[in-house]
């Protein structure tokens, strides 16, 4: 993935996300996919419509353009926050379409104890440390693919870092200690969510930004219509244009007023050196006419 440097962020115009996410994947190197084991990480935090949860759509698209590069096996592994894991992803059609693509699912919280790996306390705001997803550090690569939404919980939003609590463990098999309650009522959680993000390496993001919620979240919300899909390799550079375009459309939580680095996410993030350390090592690149006007909006609010 040599040729997207840190910060690169490609958009596209559309409401079309098979063309869409085929045009931004392009500019990636994903031939040198071929013969690796790719763990996939989507949005079913809840069995709740885009942009609560990744359109199927999208997993579609991505999954299909993965495949074209004969990698050797694809794993989607997920842990809802809101409600039973197994039945959110069949409710939103993850079986049926893993079936019909040859995918395998995993549902993490019947993860045996052994596909956890323990991350320990030092250097992070957890009390006991966490554990996160075996598969996610032995895959060759990680594709991840997030939503564009506001959250109400303390998150403030809930972008490609905030997707990573779904690869952290709940609680391990037959253990009691809650890892999730801790986060969700910790003064720190914003900065245990980028915390997470250090001990895992992704290879690609899109985002899918054709609609978004700028209140509440992350299951529901008043909804806007950017029209936009994005992919980039950098979190930090997503999540601050994630940030960007939701103030664009007026989004009133917290996230709304002051330098986006430094928000708690994107600043702790950036701290830790998941990705860029400023908004000016941010390079958008629009990919169709039509979304050059977006481009030269969100840099603007970027560099507020």
């Amino acid at each position: 993935m040599g040729q997207n440097k840190k910060g690169k962020v490609f958009l596209v115009k559309t409401k079309d996300r098979y063309s869409g996410i085929n045009n931004l994947m392009d500019n990636f190197k994903i031939d040198e996919f071929s013969g690796d084991k790719v763990a996939l990480k989507s949005n079913f935090n809840s069995a709740d419509p885009f942009p609560a949860s990744t359109h199927i759509d999208t997993l579609h698209a991505i999954i299909k353009k993965l495949n074209e590069s004969n990698i050797t096996g694809l794993t989607l592994a997920e842990r809802s926050g809101m409600g039973n894991t197994r039945q959110v992803l069949e409710k939103m059609g993850v079986f049926e379409l893993s079936d019909k693509l040859g995918f395998e699912v995993v549902v993490l919280d019947e993860e045996d104890r052994d596909e956890w790996v323990k991350v320990e306390k030092e250097g992070t705001h957890w009390v006991k440390g966490f554990y996160i997803s075996k598969l996610f550090l032995e895959s060759d690569r990680v594709v991840q693919t997030c939503c564009l939404k506001t959250h109400r919980f303390g998150g403030n939003f809930t972008l490609s870092l905030k997707n990573s609590v779904g690869i952290v463990a709940k609680r391990l098999p037959n253990g009691l200690y809650n890892y999730m309650a801790e986060l969700h009522v910790s003064p720190y959680q914003r900065l245990m969510i980028a915390e997470i993000n250090k001990h895992y390496n992704v290879d690609l993001i899109v985002m899918d930004a054709i609609n978004a919620f700028i209140t509440k979240g992350p299951e529901q919300g008043e909804v806007v219509e950017p029209n936009l899909i994005l992919a980039s390799a950098d979190r930090v550079a997503m999540d601050a244009v994630g940030v960007a375009i939701l103030r664009s459309y007026g989004v009133k939580t917290g996230i709304s007023k002051g330098p986006i680095f430094e928000l708690d996410q994107i600043q702790r993030a950036a701290e830790l050196g998941i990705g860029v350390k400023s908004a000016q090592e941010i390079e958008l690149v629009p990919l169709n006419d039509e979304s050059y006007g977006d481009a030269e909006s969100i840099m603007k609010i970027l560099e507020e």
